[in-house]
C-alpha cells in the first residue's frame, strides 16, 4: 500500500498524475484504496476525492461523533493508529450497553477516551467478548476501516486465541469440537448444543495440567455466543467459575477465560498485526494457586 499522510479529515497520497481530471483521480483512488463502487460513489457525492499539486486527497477521516455517552474509565490501550484501536477489556464490563442510552460498558469508556483525546470518532466494535471474559477488543475508527474489518470477520480472517482454565483433566493433547449451538428455550441467557442451532467449531490444545483443572489454548473457527463456554461444558470440562454452564466456583467467581491474542490484517496497509494481551491479575493468581 502506498504510504500516506493524514491532514485532518483527509488522507493524502503523493502521486504522479498526468491529468487533474476527476474521473482519472477517482479511478486511481478506487484502485489504491480498494474502494467498492458504492464507497466511491458516496465519496464523490460528498466531494470526498480531490487532487491538489500531484497529491491525491480522500476524505476518510470525516468527523463522526458517536452515539454512546462518554463515561471515563482507565483503559489499557494495546494498539492505536488512524484506522484501528485495540483495547484490553476488563472483567465485569460488557462491550456495549444492554439498552439504548445505557452506561457502564466498554463502548462508553472508549467514547470518553476519544473525547478526551480530541477524536470525533464513532465507537465501532468489530467483535465482542462476554462481560466476564477479558481480552482485546478491536475497533474501527472510520467507515472505511469498518467495512474491511467486518468483511475480514465474515471471512474468518481475524484470529483470536484464548486461554481457558477448565474443570478436570483433559486427556487428549488437542481436539476439535464441532457441535451446533442454539438458544436454551428454558433460559433467556444460556445457550446449548442443539442440532438445529448454528454451526460452531472450537479447537483446543492442552497447555498445562493441574490436579483438578487443565489450562487450554483455544481458537475459534466460528464466533457463536458463549461458544467456548458451551463447548467445554458439552465435553464435560466446564470453565472454572462458570456457574451458568456447570463450572465449579469455589476457586473463582467468573468464567476463567481470557483472550490472549488478536491477529488481523490492517485495513489500509494489509500488514498483519498481532496484539497480545497480558493475563489479568485474577487469572494469574488462580494459576499460581493451582500450581
Amino acid at each position: 500500500m502506498v504510504p500516506y499522510t493524514r491532514k485532518g479529515e483527509w488522507l493524502e497520497i503523493r502521486l504522479s498524475l498526468d491529468a487533474e481530471d476527476i474521473h482519472n483521480v477517482s479511478a486511481r483512488a478506487a484502485s489504491l484504496l480498494r474502494l467498492s463502487d458504492k464507497e466511491l460513489a458516496l465519496l464523490l457525492k460528498q466531494d470526498g476525492v480531490q487532487i491538489s499539486g500531484g497529491r491525491l486527497l480522500v476524505r476518510l477521516f470525516a468527523d463522526d461523533p458517536g452515539s454512546y455517552s462518554s463515561e471515563w474509565s482507565d483503559l489499557n490501550i494495546l494498539y492505536e493508529d488512524d484506522f484501528c484501536l485495540v483495547v484490553s477489556k476488563p472483567a465485569g464490563m460488557p462491550v456495549h450497553p444492554t439498552e439504548s442510552g445505557g452506561s457502564g460498558s466498554l463502548a462508553n469508556a472508549v467514547a470518553a477516551y476519544y473525547e478526551a483525546t480530541g477524536q470525533r470518532v464513532a465507537v465501532r466494535h468489530i467483535h465482542r467478548l462476554d462481560a466476564d471474559t477479558t481480552g482485546p477488543v478491536l475497533y474501527a475508527k472510520n467507515a472505511y476501516a469498518q467495512t474491511r474489518l467486518d468483511e475480514a470477520m465474515r471471512l474468518k480472517q481475524i484470529h483470536r486465541a484464548y486461554l481457558a482454565l477448565v474443570k478436570g483433566s483433559v486427556q487428549s493433547e488437542k481436539g476439535t469440537i464441532t457441535a451446533a449451538i442454539g438458544r436454551d428455550r428454558h433460559h433467556s441467557i444460556r445457550r446449548r448444543v442443539s442440532p438445529g442451532g448454528d454451526q460452531a467449531v472450537t479447537y483446543y490444545n492442552v497447555l498445562e495440567r493441574f490436579s483438578e483443572a487443565t489450562l487450554l489454548g483455544v481458537q475459534l473457527e466460528t464466533g457463536r455466543t458463549h461458544q467456548i463456554r458451551v463447548h467445554m461444558s458439552h465435553i464435560g470440562h466446564p470453565l472454572l467459575g462458570d456457574s451458568l454452564y456447570g463450572g465449579p466456583t469455589q476457586w473463582f467467581n467468573r468464567q476463567a477465560l481470557h483472550g490472549e491474542s488478536l491477529t488481523f490484517a490492517h485495513p489500509y496497509t494489509q500488514e498483519m498485526i498481532e496484539i497480545r494481551c497480558p493475563i489479568p491479575a485474577d487469572i494469574q493468581s488462580l494459576l499460581d494457586f493451582l500450581k
